[in-house]
């Protein structure tokens, strides 16, 4: 989906779908803090909140928001950490 924009090695994904507000981005932000800076994560959520809740939390945080895709069954949030 976003080979191009980072390593294979550099993407992992957080796998949020089911969970509701706040989990989702708890769920990210714990991940994030184990990665190193310029990781690309992949977060995927269902959560209808989370279109909100995500960009806020990465303009809070420092961390870049690269793309957002709603394939209809869930939404892909990839994150670079700061």
């Amino acid at each position: 989906m976003l080979g191009c924009l980072t390593k294979m090695n550099d993407e992992q994904l957080v796998d949020a779908r089911g969970l509701l507000c706040p989990l989702p981005v708890l769920k990210l932000r714990k991940k994030l803090q184990s990665v190193s800076s310029g990781t690309l994560l992949q977060l995927l959520a269902t959560d209808p909140a989370a279109v909100v809740d995500v960009p806020h939390f990465c303009m809070e945080s420092g961390h870049e928001l690269v793309e957002i895709n709603d394939d209809g069954t869930a939404t892909t949030y990839s994150v670079r950490k700061a």
